[in-house]
């Protein structure tokens, strides 16, 4: 593609966000509509290879393959959350890739998912998005190999990826032990910086900053993880929010969990941009599905609140590591790079519930 026609992609794509009511991970069915459905579904004959599957609402399925091997399966596609083509297709791959970093898994193959509007768009902007996608693939060590397509009046992309995995190392979110030490390695924040893209409330630094966190790999966090055996369990944060995907773990746990406010890194102008309107639809059906779970401070405000429900796109993983090698872990974390912060722990009071603490 020569210069003038990525600038002409470029400009015909500032409205990508536009096209659709909802972007990114916040065009999610939410958990409590998706939970209904789910429950509808008929009993499967148990299989004593799938080692993990929809009984704890797990970030990918897990299939053995031999006593040294399994497969890791996820597949997540969205509606674009930001307006640069490009970096749409980057956004999408590192969230579909994410799940199975989440596992503890490798990404071996991906399949594009494509929607779009061909007769409407630019071609030019597909192929981008579709640019994007590889490069994040290739990145992550592992192979495109293929795909699908539609013509639809919206234009939504994602992956469905393939990984590998040892049978006995599988990090699931349904291991967390009383104890432990809850670390996460991104900023939360991205479902009101995004909405505030589309509202025109982010400045270019403000709109690079939140796309940075999104297209960024989970692969290091993984990577720096995969040695400790005292990681218990492990979830990425993605469109059901760090209280959401949180109160998952503690459920299918049987564990409670404390989480401090304080100390959960987040994106700059949080408090400003939702206070100004910019909190998406995800994030209020968010805080409607936790709040029989999760006990906030009484002084917290409803802001405050809808901020740690906040609908993520491509988002950082929640690490339950054992207290003892909680701080190596996290120093490991931080000198790989990644923006890692302890945030809370694991106790053996109030299963299945989430206290917030300032």
């Amino acid at each position: 593609m020569t210069n003038l026609e990525m600038m002409k992609v470029s400009e015909t794509a500032i409205k990508l966000t536009s096209l659709s009511s909802k972007g990114g991970c916040g065009c999610k069915i939410g958990p409590g509509d998706l939970s209904q459905v789910l429950r509808q579904l008929p009993q499967a004959a148990p299989d004593p290879n799938l080692l993990v599957g929809l009984d704890t609402n797990d970030d990918a399925g897990v299939y053995r393959i031999s006593d040294e091997l399994a497969i890791v399966q996820t597949v997540d596609f969205f509606t674009p959350i930001v307006d640069d083509p490009y970096d749409f297709g980057q956004v999408a791959a590192a969230n579909a890739l994410s799940d199975v970093y989440a596992m503890g898994g490798k990404p071996l193959t991906a399949l594009n998912i494509v929607a779009f509007p061909i007769g409407k768009l630019d071609k030019g902007i597909l192929a981008e998005i579709l640019r994007g996608a590889g490069e994040k693939v290739r990145e992550a060590g592992a192979a495109l190999v293929g795909g699908h397509s539609i013509d639809d009046n919206e234009p939504k992309f994602g992956l469905a990826v393939t990984g590998l995995i040892h049978p006995d190392r599988i990090r699931t979110n349904a291991g967390a032990k009383p104890g432990d030490v809850l670390i996460l390695t991104k900023p939360i924040g991205v479902g009101i910086h995004t909405t505030s893209i589309k509202r025109g409330l982010l400045d270019a630094e403000e709109i690079r900053q939140v796309t940075s966190v999104m297209t960024t790999l989970n692969k290091t966090a993984a990577e720096v993880m995969e040695p400790y055996a005292s990681v218990h369990a492990c979830t990425d944060i993605t469109g059901f929010g760090l209280l959401g995907h949180a109160s998952e773990m503690a459920r299918g746990s049987g564990v409670g969990l404390r989480i401090f406010d304080s100390q959960v890194p987040k994106l700059p102008r949080l408090r400003e941009l939702a206070e100004a309107g910019s909190v998406p639809g995800g994030t209020k059906n968010n805080h409607a599905h936790v709040e029989g779970v999760v006990q906030f401070p009484a002084d917290m405000d409803a802001i405050g609140r809808l901020i740690l429900c906040d609908a993520m796109t491509s988002g950082g993983l929640l690490i339950s590591v054992a207290s003892a090698d909680a701080d190596e872990l996290l120093a490991g974390l931080r000198q790989a790079g990644v923006a890692a912060a302890r945030i809370g722990d694991v106790t053996d009071s109030h299963p299945g519930h989430i206290h917030v603490l300032e």
